[in-house]
Parts: structure tokens; sequence; C-alpha cells
């Protein structure tokens, strides 16, 4: 089955370049979008098993024999990066086509939009399957030029501005990543991650940790840890909701898979270790206070973005099986709650005419669906029982209490700290937009009818297209919003077996044998 492993990547690259051979044919472009990521989440899933059952699967791009060639190698741990990431950007790619619609394209362009958006699918998917350094590299350069289109989309002034500064902060941590790679050459004299392995371990201890802080430096700003993230609150509010749902769902956990990954296989118990915990708990308390002192719901949720990081170093700064293997379950988790929350968010935007909470009110009343849409992923952000994130938060606790360090303890308590105050901050979200009573600015029902038969001699100050941000909000953003609620609940449901994957993968990397052995069979030259 090795050969379905580059169809992830390859898949993608062949719908960008067909929808931009379609551009002028909207429809032709969506169904082709459509089709390809439909068939990507089928293809990650038929990985998933076969690596569950297999092992790793491993092709060598070009017919070009490792080391000499890129190899792409889909192990349990990209496997399940692979069907979360698939399946949230399928739902946020309806959603979008939803939205552009609805807003007669001027929000999402549709022949720019399918393009780009695809591009950044094949990004993400070669970052996760990558087994060499540089391609490691090209895949997050291919994902990081797509996002700059995507992320000023409509040229507004203060699209462009964020961008700005997103395109400089993106820059500079891949110029140190592709530094990193050159001084990790020059000491080994390769960048295939199984050759690494041998080849890292015989450096000195001190060239070994220099090497180390360029990488986690390169992806901690990738993967906006603290003090390396304040450049995320103020980039992605400023986005089309369906671009800021999948840049904080998939963009900064790209940054966490490259930091488990070269943790666990190249940099196994190093001594920056305590410096993971130390930057986890400053991450996940610092970020929750950033969010509690939000008035505006998108950059409320991109705080909250930044402080859960903190939860994924704590698992990996452990370095246990319980400890790595809850911080995978939490990636996934957290992929599909945050995408989630943001597209309910622009379903806010467009039923209340704001993300700013003091402008909002009464949309539980004015809207009971979008209500729900919005409080069942809100709960499971905040880890109540029994949703999946009091799972994986309860999994880190368990190996935080197992280690028993001062440091250990320090991150229980901090997690705690922060899933209480994340339950502030989603409650005091819910009392001001959704339970009080509504803002006389909102648009209501009767504002949307009387918009809807008026000829635009009697507007109201904020009329509402009744398909787009009045009464009625587009079924198709509805349904792929809802898609990701039933997602998060079902990974509730299926808690069980997915900590049975998330520990297997936790396992293999923890022993790095298996990932070497499906690269080298013969050993590593």
């Amino acid at each position: 089955m090795t050969w379905l492993v580059p169809l992830p990547v390859v898949m993608p690259l062949l719908g960008a370049a067909l929808t931009l051979l379609l551009v002028g044919r909207p429809r032709a472009q969506r169904w082709v979008s459509l089709t390809v990521l439909a068939a990507t989440v089928a293809v990650a899933a038929t990985l998933l098993v076969r690596s569950s059952v297999d092992g790793p699967l491993v092709v060598e791009v070009g017919g070009w024999v490792a080391p000499l060639g890129i190899v792409l190698v889909a192990d349990q741990l990209a496997a399940l990066m692979l069907v979360v990431s698939a399946a949230v950007t399928l739902c946020v790619l309806v959603y979008s086509i939803g939205q552009g619609t609805a807003d007669g394209n001027e929000e999402t362009p549709l022949s720019v939009y399918h393009p780009t958006y695809l591009v950044l699918t094949a990004g993400v998917c070669n970052a996760f399957l990558s087994g060499d350094l540089f391609n490691l590299y090209v895949g997050f350069e291919i994902l990081l030029v797509a996002s700059y289109v995507l992320l000023t989309l409509g040229s507004t002034e203060t699209r462009i501005r964020a961008g700005t500064t997103y395109v400089v902060v993106s820059l500079l941590s891949s110029l140190i990543f592709l530094v990193a790679i050159g001084l990790v050459y020059a000491a080994t004299g390769t960048l295939n991650l199984a050759q690494l392995v041998d080849r890292l371990d015989a450096l000195p201890d001190d060239l070994r940790l220099v090497l180390q802080g360029m990488l986690l430096l390169a992806f901690g700003i990738k993967a906006a840890v603290f003090p390396l993230s304040a450049w995320l609150p103020d980039s992605y509010p400023t986005a089309p909701a369906p671009v800021t749902a999948v840049f904080a769902g998939l963009l900064t956990k790209v940054g966490v898979y490259a930091i488990i990954r070269t943790e666990t296989l190249l940099f196994p118990g190093g001594r920056t270790a305590d410096l993971l915990l130390v930057v986890a708990v400053l991450t996940m308390v610092v970020g929750i206070l950033g969010a509690v002192a939000q008035s505006d719901v998108k950059r409320l949720l991109s705080f909250t973005l930044i402080s859960h990081i903190g939860y994924m170093l704590f698992g990996v700064g452990l370095s246990t099986s319980l400890g790595l293997s809850a911080a995978i379950f939490y990636v996934v988790h957290h992929i599909t709650i945050q995408t989630t929350l943001f597209l309910a968010a622009g379903l806010v935007e467009r039923r209340g005419g704001s993300t700013a909470l003091d402008r909002l009110g009464g949309l539980a009343r004015l809207s009971p669906l979008l209500a729900v849409l919005f409080f069942v992923p809100a709960l499971n952000l905040a880890g109540i029982p029994p949703f999946s994130g009091f799972l994986g938060k309860l999994g880190l606790v368990q190996a935080g209490v197992d280690d028993g360090g001062a440091l250990a303890w320090t991150l229980v308590a901090g997690g705690l700290l922060t899933s209480l105050l994340t339950l502030y901050a989603i409650a005091r979200v819910w009392n001001l937009a959704f339970w009080r009573a509504p803002h006389p600015d909102m648009p209501d029902a009767d504002d949307a009818v009387r918009a809807a038969r008026t000829d635009g001699a009697e507007q109201p100050r904020r009329a509402p297209d009744p398909e787009g941000s009045g009464a009625v909000l587009p079924r198709l953003m509805i349904g792929s919003t809802a898609a990701l609620v039933v997602l998060g609940l079902a990974l509730t449901v299926v808690a069980g077996p997915l900590f049975d994957i998330s520990t297997d993968a936790a396992d293999d990397l923890l022993r790095r044998t298996p990932y070497v052995e499906a690269v080298f069979p013969d050993g590593a030259p």
C-alpha cells in the first residue's frame, strides 16, 4: 500500500492546477476541490489503518534510494494527523463555499480561493509525511506561501497590515529553520531524519544542544508558543472566517507536530525537557490571561489557541509514553474543536453583525441552533466532562502526577488553572453574546425581512441579506459547522480506541527503531 503515501500531497497539487485552469467556472472549481479533499480523507484513513497493522509506510520519491533521495513516511502519528487535518479542511471548504455563495464571492473569491486552499492542504500533508528536514522546510514554505494569499483576501487595509506582520514573522522563522538545516547538514552530512538518529547521537552534547535549540526556536515561532506568539492575535482574526478557522486548527499544529517529531526522534532525553515544561506553563497561563482580557470573540479565541498549545508542550516535555500519548490525543482534539469555534464565531458575526462582545446579545433567543453550535465545542474546549477536552487534560494531569517532579506538579497546577480560566472566558462570551438582551444595533429577524422586501429606499442601519448575515444563515455554513461539532463529539465516543492509537504512536516515537528500520531495513548507512 506504499503507493498511497504520496497521494495526500499529489492530489491537492493536481487539484490546485486543475482549479486554476477552471478560473471563471466556479461550480466546476467547487466540485474539483470537494472531490480532491474527500479522496484525501479516504486515503488518509487507509494509511492510518495500514500503518497500524504493518508499521510505517515509506516511499522514496523519484525512485532515489534514501538517504540520497527524499522519503515520505506515513507512521501512525503522521497518518493520524493526516486524517484529522483532511477532515477539517473538507468541512472548512464546505463552509467557505456557503459563505462565498452568500457573499457573492466578496469574502472568498472562488477563482483565487480554491487553488490556494488546495496548495495549503498539500503543504500541510507534505509536512506531516516528510522524512527529511529539508522537505519539512519545503512543506512549511508551501503552506506559508498559500497562507499569505488567504490571509489578505479582500485586500482591505486591516488584512494587508495583519498579513504584513504575518509574513515578516513567518520569514524570520523560516530563516532560522533554514540556518538550522545548514548547520545540521554541516555537522552530520545528511538531512534524512532516520539517518540523523545515529549521527546526532554521535555529536558532542554542546553542539547537539545548539542544533536542538535552533530547531525549537524555529518551530516555536510557527507553533506560537510564549513568548513567540505575539503575532498570532493580530493576524488571524482579520481574515475571513473559514481562513481563520483553518489557520487556527492546522497551521500552529504543524509547528507542534515538528516539535514532537524532532524532540522524540532526533533529540530524545535532551537537556531542553525542563525548558519545554517552563515554556508550556507560561504559554498556558499567559495565553489564557490574554483571553480573559479580550472583548472580541475572535481575539479571545486566538488567545485560547495560544494557551492550549501549552498543554501539547506539557506532554512533549514530560518525555513519557503517557505524556506523549495524551499530547497527541490533545492535538487531535484541539484541531477539531478550535476550528469549530472559529467557524461558529463566523456565524456569530453574520447573525449579530459583529464579534465585539459589547455589540452582541440575545443570540440564544434569535438563533438557538447557532447557540448550540457554539455551546457544545466551547464546553469541550474548557474541558468539561465527559468531552474529549476533559479526557485529554486528564491524561496530561495523570502523566504529570506520575512524573512527580516539581516542574511537573507546577504544570498540573497551571493546567487546572488554565482550564478554569478557559471556562470563565467561554462563560463570559456566552453571557454577553448569547444570554443577555439583544444589543440595539444588532440586526434581528424583522430587520432581515424588511431588508429583503425593500428596494434600497428604506434600508435599516445594518441591513443583512436574509441568505447571508440576517436571520437565515446559509445552510452550507450551518451544516459544515454542525459536522465538526459532531466530529468533536465523536472524539469522545471513540476516545478509547483513539487513545490506543495515540499510545502506540507515542511508544513508536520513544523507541525510534520502527521509524529507522522502516526507512533503512538493512540499517542506516
